[in-house]
C-alpha cells in the first residue's frame, strides 16, 4: 500500500513538472525566458490566475480554450502533462518496488533510494522534452543533453552510492573501476555510433544525415541505460522512424496532390531524436523482458 501512496505523489509530482516542460517546450525554441513574464495566454496575451493554471484540470474546465480570447489550448498542454504525471509514478514504482524491500530498513537505504528516485524523474522529464523539441522544431538542446551525459555518469559510475556512504559512514571511496569504464565505454559508444553514422552518410550522399544532437542524445542514453539497453532503444528509434515514414510514403506527398510517385516524401525530415527518446522509454520499463525475449528468440 505504501508503493500506491508514493507513485500517487509522483503522479502529482509529475503534473506540476509537465506543466512546467509546457512552458520550456512554448519559449525556449522562440529564445524567451521561462521565468518572466508569468503563465499567458500566447494568443492575447492574458495573464493566467492560479485557477487557469492547475494541470490538466484547468484545461479541462476551460475546455481546451482561453477564458478571455476563446483561442484553443492545444493537446500538448495536457498531453505532456498527464504523460508526466504517468512516467514519473511508475518509474517510482519500479524503483521502490526493486530497491526496497524492507519499508523499516537503513536510513542510508531510504535516502539513496529517494535521491535516486529523483534523479529517474529528472531523466524521464529530460526525455519527454527532447522528445517534444524535436518533434516540433527539430531542436535538441544542449542545456539538456549535456547535462544528461553528466549526471548520468555520476549516478551510473557508482560515484553516488560512493558519497552516501562517504558522507554517513566516514567510510573512504570504493569505486569500482569497472562500473566506471563500463559508464564511461557505454557513453562515449554510444555518442560514436552516430557519429560514425553520420560520416558515412556524408561520404556517400555528401550531405549531412543524423544531427549532432543526435549523437549527444545517444551519449546521454549510454550513460543512464548502460550498452544494451542503449542499443536496443537505437534499434527500437529505427523501426518507429521506419513505420512513421512508410506512412508517409502511403499517405503521399500532400503539397503535390495524390502522386505518391514523387520522391519528395523521401526528402522529408524525420525527428529521429523523438522516436530515440521513445525507444528509450521502452527500453528503461521493458528492455530487460525485451532483451530476454530476443535472445530466446535466437538461440540463447
Amino acid at each position: 500500500m505504501e508503493l500506491l501512496y508514493f507513485a500517487a505523489f509522483a503522479f502529482v509530482i509529475g503534473l506540476l513538472f509537465g506543466s512546467f516542460m509546457n512552458v520550456c517546450l512554448s519559449r525556449w525554441p522562440a529564445g524567451e525566458s521561462i521565468v518572466k513574464p508569468g503563465s499567458h495566454c500566447r494568443s492575447c496575451g492574458h495573464v493566467l490566475r492560479w485557477w487557469e493554471n492547475i494541470p490538466l484540470l484547468s484545461w479541462i474546465v476551460l475546455r481546451g480554450r482561453c477564458r478571455k480570447c476563446k483561442a484553443v489550448i492545444g493537446w500538448r498542454y495536457p498531453a505532456v502533462e498527464l504523460f508526466c504525471g504517468f512516467l514519473f509514478s511508475t518509474g517510482t514504482y519500479k524503483i521502490m518496488s526493486n530497491q526496497l524491500p524492507d519499508w523499516h530498513g537503513l536510513h542510508f537505504i531510504w535516502i539513496s533510494v529517494f535521491i535516486k528516485c529523483v534523479l529517474l524523474m529528472y531523466f524521464l522529464w529530460t526525455l519527454i522534452a527532447l522528445l517534444f523539441l524535436d518533434a516540433e522544431n527539430f531542436w535538441l538542446p544542449d542545456r539538456l543533453t549535456i547535462p544528461g551525459i553528466i549526471i548520468g555518469l555520476f549516478l551510473t559510475s557508482g560515484l553516488l552510492d560512493s558519497i552516501f556512504v562517504f558522507l554517513l559512514y566516514r567510510e573512504p571511496f570504493d569505486l569500482d573501476r569497472r562500473d566506471i569504464t563500463k559508464a564511461f565505454l557505454s557513453t562515449f559508444a554510444a555518442g560514436g555510433l552516430v557519429l560514425l553514422i553520420r560520416l558515412l552518410y556524408y561520404l556517400v550522399r555528401k550531405q549531412e544525415g543524423m544531427g549532432l544532437g543526435d549523437a549527444k542524445l545517444m551519449a546521454m542514453l549510454g550513460a543512464w541505460l548502460g550498452w544494451q539497453r542503449t542499443l536496443l532503444s537505437f534499434v527500437l528509434g529505427i523501426f518507429l522512424a521506419a513505420a512513421f515514414a512508410l506512412v508517409l510514403l502511403f499517405r503521399g506527398n500532400p503539397d503535390d496532390g495524390d502522386d505518391s510517385t514523387k520522391p519528395a516524401w523521401a526528402l522529408k525530415q524525420l525527428p529521429f531524436g523523438s522516436f530515440l527518446c521513445i525507444g528509450a522509454l521502452l527500453s528503461y520499463f521493458f528492455g530487460g523482458k525485451l532483451i530476454a525475449l530476443y535472445l530466446s528468440a535466437v538461440g540463447f
